[in-house]
């Protein structure tokens, strides 16, 4: 039998026999026991997942990589000696871990020992790991955005809900203390009545052409592409070969749709939290950009999006503004930020503007304090711990499936939006545009067999 053939009838069987990740408790054999760790298999091990991911779940003490997984061979090894590398530093023993290598994650999805995920692929390879994951029986960490289209992300919250694996989006500026607390002074009224929400977040620049090239040995091309259309290799158009800085798919349509998604889903997520719109979104869209004329890169670059609610609240989403968020109510503003903070090192952000965390119209707004008997968010130190603590406890994370996948909806609307000169009006319960079949045809994208979450069967 082929090895594809073999894995993807063996994760069909697993899927159906495959309960969830068993756990010991720390009581029985205590907290440091092998048997109360989360095995974690690390899909994807490039830029994010070096400097994110994998530093960001490795240091907790109840976690326990044990695989990695690229279709570069070159930065699975290189996953492997970080991963390594650290277990020998804190254990001081040389051969403490010798971390399993996959190249195809479906294999690694049928490895019993492991517990959890994390998935830190380019944007068109989320969602149907994700739903591979859960129908394995893992847990998930996905990084943002949660999926490439619209119905893509319907097809995995239906697989999460079914399963009841605990997946944790990757909207991170839940754990920072700022965006909650700015979330909280809106929610309990502390700017008045909120009118309007400015979010800024810049765009892309066009890029150079690129002939196209060899596909390096090391890289698995055509399983890259997935379910997207097939074209010719070029380096500028995947990762760079020598580095691990920020990759050139984040700039190209058939991966991803810019900014607006790329970061978007951080900051319509972290808006939504304070606008108590979590689990709806707007009712209305309407957008304008520029796109490139010339060279490979295709994505948006500077742009304007306006969003309207059922509850009053306007959004406008610009390059022009702060990179963050800015409430203003009848009595007030607050803006807020990551302030200086990074996720990796090539994040584009100008530091020097988005250096203020928390500000507002007045200090004193800033100095309140929320009684006991007024809202309070939720708190956590860590995303990823918040992950690890809910594998444990079976709690829903902070950031579940259902709140990922509509904050992700808000920026793929905007996408849409941008492709039309029209306002484009959104029903939220059935997540589709109203009477326009034109821009419900681009909720969904053609996949190239046999990849693709359309040949998931849930």
């Amino acid at each position: 039998m082929q090895r594809r053939k073999f894995i993807n009838n063996s994760l069909l069987t697993t899927a159906a026999v495959v309960g969830f990740p068993t756990i010991v408790p720390a009581s029985v054999f205590g907290k440091n026991a092998p048997s109360n760790k989360i095995n974690i298999g690390q899909i994807g091990c490039g830029r994010i997942a070096r400097d994110h991911d994998i530093h960001d779940t490795i240091r907790f003490d109840q976690s326990r990589y044990v695989a990695v997984c690229d279709l570069d061979s070159k930065r699975a090894a290189d996953a492997k000696v970080l991963v390594d590398k650290f277990y020998k530093e804190k254990t001081g023993k040389d051969k403490y871990m010798d971390t399993k290598i996959y190249d195809d994650y479906r294999e690694m999805l049928l490895n019993k020992d492991i517990d959890a995920v994390v998935i830190s692929t380019p944007d068109h390879w989320h969602s149907q790991p994700a739903m591979e994951a859960a129908l394995a029986g893992k847990d998930i960490y996905l990084q943002k955005p949660t999926s490439l289209t619209v119905r893509e992300g319907q097809q995995l919250r239906q697989a999460v809900q079914k399963t009841g694996v605990i997946l944790q989006v990757g909207t991170q500026q839940r754990a920072m203390p700022q965006f909650r607390v700015a979330a909280e002074l809106v929610r309990n009224g502390r700017i008045g009545k909120i009118h309007t929400v400015k979010i800024g977040l810049p765009g892309d620049p066009a890029g150079p052409d690129a002939p196209a090239m060899s596909v390096p040995k090391n890289l698995n091309f055509d399983m890259w592409l997935g379910s997207t259309p097939e074209v010719p290799y070029t380096e500028i158009g995947v990762h760079p070969q020598q580095d691990y800085s920020r990759p050139g798919w984040l700039r190209l349509r058939s991966y991803g749709a810019g900014m607006i998604t790329g970061w978007g889903q951080h900051h319509y997520d972290s808006a939504a939290w304070g606008m108590d719109t979590e689990l709806s979104g707007p009712k209305s869209v309407e957008a304008l950009a520029e796109f490139p004329k010339s060279g490979l890169w295709n994505v948006h670059g500077d742009f304007f999006v306006k969003h309207q609610y059922d509850n009053g609240i306007t959004v406008y989403t610009s390059g022009g503004y702060t990179n963050g968020i800015r409430y203003e109510g009848t009595d007030g503003w607050i803006f807020v930020s990551r302030g200086a903070y990074q996720a990796s090192a090539s994040d584009p952000v100008d530091q020097e503007k988005s250096s203020k965390a928390l500000n507002a119209s007045d200090p004193k707004i800033l100095e309140s304090v929320i009684a006991d008997n007024e809202i309070h968010l939720e708190k956590i130190d860590d995303q990823h711990g918040n992950w690890l603590d809910c594998i444990k406890t079976r709690k829903a994370p902070i950031s579940p499936i259902e709140k990922g996948h509509k904050a992700c909806v808000t920026c793929l609307i905007s996408d849409i939006a941008m492709q039309f000169d029209r306002k484009l009006e959104w029903d939220n319960a059935k997540e589709m545009f109203i009477n326009d079949d034109e821009a419900n045809a681009m909720l969904h994208r053609d996949q190239r067999k046999p990849y693709g979450t359309d040949f998931v069967k849930v």
